[in-house]
């Protein structure tokens, strides 16, 4: 009886904190809005509604019993952290987040394409509520310890997370470089522990070689700071040794910057092309199209599997539309919509889901993918699909069959 009287008292207080957070968002001007996962934000600022009022007002009434019966300290600060995320994630979103003041260094620094971890990349897996391995990254400490896309984070050093604590439980996977972590993973029905060590991680390497035929392979698993940059740097090594076909392999490759994908779809396309379609809760659209001639003239084959999610679909699904490149390997993860994240004066954030996103033949991805032009499947043989030999590698070999 007791346990839900406090149970009761506490749901009162986090209301209150509730409302404080309201207001708060209501009256904030002049927020600065920073563009990270994908999209650059515009200005803008919480309009007052009378529903707010309503709420201050009922939830008056509760503050009212707590200041006459409620027996204990309080920590504001700690019930408001729990109040915002516990509002944001009462939208259902798996993209919406709320992001602490303390958390928001760490965002930063993984846009940027550097931090210290070890290397995954993490989506919210509503189905099951939990935390889910998109893919590790390439050469990263999570990759070498043997963590596979899908696997799934039951708990970070021993305390259990679900997918509601995505940013909380990326928060204390990462720390400083040199330390350990201990993870603890489903993957199918058994159970796997891990004690990895952190490093300093190098989210984004654009790799590329040149394969048999004169043919370019590119593979690179984020669109982070810079990538577009470095995939023009990569294809004109290859182009000096001699390659006339090109294969992009998007497989794994999780998304990141939208403007970044965008960027590398105009070095491909001509000029004027439309790439994306930006709509809004509104419905307006805005149109993204190439804003110079085309700089790589060569046939291209893109790889993609059910890993590859967001930007990586932006520039696959473009390609594919307008007619420069063909799609090969399997059906996309289907993330179409499109996040910005506005930092609040206070240095907290919040990444909202504000916009999806329309391939040039006005294609919906969102929870449905992009087919590829030649379906194929890897091997049963293949156990992980982050370390393929080519000799294994049907999706590739495929490509440059077609290439030939």
């Amino acid at each position: 009886m007791e346990e839900k009287k406090r149970f009761k008292v506490y749901k009162i207080i986090m209301l209150i904190v509730l409302v404080a957070f309201i207001t708060f968002l209501c009256t904030s001007i002049g927020m600065y809005q920073y563009f990270i996962n994908d999209k650059k934000a515009n200005s803008s600022m919480f309009a007052t509604t009378s529903s707010n009022t309503d709420i201050e007002k009922t939830l008056n009434k509760y503050k009212t019993i707590i200041d006459k019966y409620y027996l204990g300290e309080i920590d504001e600060e700690k019930l408001k952290e729990g109040a915002i995320k516990g509002y944001i994630e009462g939208l259902d979103d798996p993209y919406t987040e709320y992001i602490s003041k303390e958390d928001m260094k760490d965002y930063l620094e993984d846009t940027m394409g550097n931090f210290v971890g070890i290397g995954i990349y993490m989506v919210k897996n509503t189905d099951v509520n939990k935390i889910q391995v998109l893919s590790p990254i390439k050469n990263s400490p999570a990759e070498k310890a043997g963590i596979l896309p899908g696997d799934l984070i039951l708990s970070v050093d021993d305390v259990q997370y679900t997918a509601d604590d995505m940013s909380v439980a990326s928060s204390k996977i990462k720390g400083e470089e040199g330390s350990t972590v201990k993870l603890e993973l489903l993957r199918g029905n058994e159970t796997k522990k891990f004690e990895i060590k952190r490093e300093n991680i190098k989210v984004n390497p654009v790799e590329g070689k040149v394969l048999d035929n004169h043919i370019g392979y590119i593979e690179f698993s984020s669109f982070d700071e810079n990538t577009a940059e470095d995939f023009k740097a990569k294809y004109e090594e290859l182009q000096k040794q001699g390659i006339n076909s090109l294969i992009i392999d998007l497989r794994n490759n999780g998304g990141g910057i939208v403007e970044e994908a965008l960027k590398i779809a105009d070095y491909i396309t001509d000029k004027g092309s439309t790439l994306l379609y930006e709509v809004d809760k509104n419905n307006k659209e805005e149109v993204k199209k190439s804003e110079n001639d085309a700089i790589i003239n060569v046939p291209i084959v893109i790889l993609t599997n059910e890993n590859t999610a967001s930007s990586s679909e932006i520039l696959a699904g473009a390609l594919k539309d307008l007619g420069k490149a063909k799609i090969v390997g399997t059906k996309t993860y289907g993330k179409g919509v499109i996040q910005q994240v506005l930092t609040l004066p206070d240095g907290s954030g919040l990444k909202i889901t504000s916009e999806k996103y329309l391939t040039p033949n006005k294609t919906e991805i969102n929870k449905i993918g992009i087919e590829p032009d030649e379906k194929v499947e890897l091997p049963d043989t293949v156990k992980n699909v982050l370390l393929v030999e080519e000799k294994d590698d049907t999706q590739l070999q495929k490509a440059s069959e077609m290439l030939k």
